[in-house]
């Protein structure tokens, strides 16, 4: 399943390798992000005080369903978006656009993707300048001999992480909050193998 953030836009090379029959979730003006780059929104949520005009009309002519909520809530448009996109049971989101370059918005963007709320699924997050994929379990993460990959223990302590096919591996290392002993490692090849014991990772490809 596709999370199409507002903020920064997506660009096409974020769907590489995703399948072209993906459900999609726009947050307000990520509506707009997933229009441009010819995705066809499934369900449109939030306040739309960001999206274009005609934004959330054009996802009901293609077929698609809109939620408004009011401007004045608990909880950010991709909050919304996410827990929308979990009431369908999908094992895997990723979360595209975001951000818009404001730095309280990227870090909560990164601690909301790691919450505990969505440990049932498989979530990555694609910016234009970075990934970022939530490790519960171990996974695979592809890139280029030479690229910087960062593990970061969010919402506690990771314990037992395991990094392979970087230049400074892991093995069965306890990671405590704040630690920055997962910051710029290297990719050997172009695939890293990350796990987690107990707790959770954000793997960061800038």
């Amino acid at each position: 399943m596709i999370v199409v953030a507002g903020g920064e836009a997506p660009v096409a090379a974020a769907l590489d390798g995703l399948p072209a029959d993906a459900f999609v979730v726009a947050a307000d003006s990520g509506v707009d992000g997933a229009h441009g780059i010819g995705l066809r929104v499934g369900l449109a949520i939030g306040d739309f005080d960001s999206a274009s005009e005609g934004a959330a009309d054009r996802v009901l002519a293609e077929g698609g369903r809109v939620e408004r909520y009011p401007a004045k809530k608990d909880a950010t448009d991709l909050e919304l978006a996410l827990d929308a996109a979990l009431a369908r049971t999908p094992s895997r989101i990723v979360v595209l656009g975001g951000a818009g370059g404001r730095f309280d918005h990227w870090l909560a963007v990164a601690f909301l993707l790691a919450s505990p709320l969505y440990e049932g699924v498989a979530i990555q997050a694609r910016w234009a300048e970075a990934t970022a994929t939530v490790v519960r379990e171990p996974v695979t993460l592809t890139g280029h001999p030479g690229d910087i990959l960062t593990l970061l223990p969010v919402h506690g302590p990771a314990l037992g992480v395991s990094a392979e096919g970087v230049e400074w591996p892991l093995h069965d290392e306890d990671l405590a909050p704040g630690t920055t002993r997962g910051v710029s490692n290297v990719l050997t090849g172009t695939a890293a193998r990350v796990g987690v014991r107990a707790g959770t990772v954000l793997a960061i490809q800038p």
